[in-house]
């Protein structure tokens, strides 16, 4: 059965997979999440804060594009039970439910929300359609991680006993983390479109 195009624009997957079926969708969401667990193992720890440097992000925002924002969210829905349950599929091999209780909590929680925000852009706009569009959708797919993730870090940082002000939470959680999220939002963005041209040139 052909996917119904109920939204403008279809996102990748299913441009390739257009056949909906309850193993199609599992088998996306298990990939999803597997994706973005294997990308997770790409992590740098900072000695100065609780949050490393990881490819996650960029696994999260080309998920939500390539999978639409119901499945994109499934995946990184998947994603956190798939590490509630112990699976080393967090950053560095980690995983337990205390990991998403811990100050990185927040950031992990938004994964599906950020996934599924991405998503949906993707099949109201067809931003990842061009390179300005599917940049514009990865850089707010990054702030709706650090709107829910600084938050919870500074709540975590406070039960801690390591309370800080704005300035040291932003020291401790956004501002070393702007250069890495810029290069893989202009990744994404040089992917998604050019994936496309060759779906096209099929």
């Amino acid at each position: 059965m052909k996917e119904t195009q109920a939204l403008p624009y279809l996102p990748l997957a299913k441009a390739l997979w257009p056949g909906r079926t309850l193993g199609r969708d599992l088998g996306l969401v298990l990939a999803g999440s597997l994706f973005v667990a294997l990308l997770a193992q790409v992590s740098v720890p900072l000695p100065f804060t609780p949050v490393p440097i990881t490819g996650q992000t960029l696994g999260i925002l080309l998920v939500g594009a390539a999978l639409g924002s119901r499945l994109g969210f499934l995946a990184l829905l998947a994603y956190l039970l798939e590490g509630a349950m112990g699976l080393p599929v967090f950053a560095g091999g980690t995983g337990g439910l205390a990991k998403i209780l811990g100050p990185t909590g927040g950031f992990l929680l938004a994964f599906p929300l950020a996934a599924g925000l991405v998503g949906l852009l993707v099949e109201r706009l067809g931003l990842d359609r061009s390179f300005p569009g599917t940049l514009l959708a990865m850089l707010l797919g990054n702030a709706l991680l650090y709107l829910v993730g600084l938050p919870w870090l500074w709540a975590w940082l406070m039960g801690a006993g390591k309370a800080v002000g704005l300035s040291g939470l932003l020291a401790m959680g956004l501002f070393p983390f702007i250069p890495g999220d810029l290069v893989k939002a202009i990744l994404a963005a040089a992917l998604l479109p050019s994936a496309w041209r060759y779906l096209g040139r099929r």
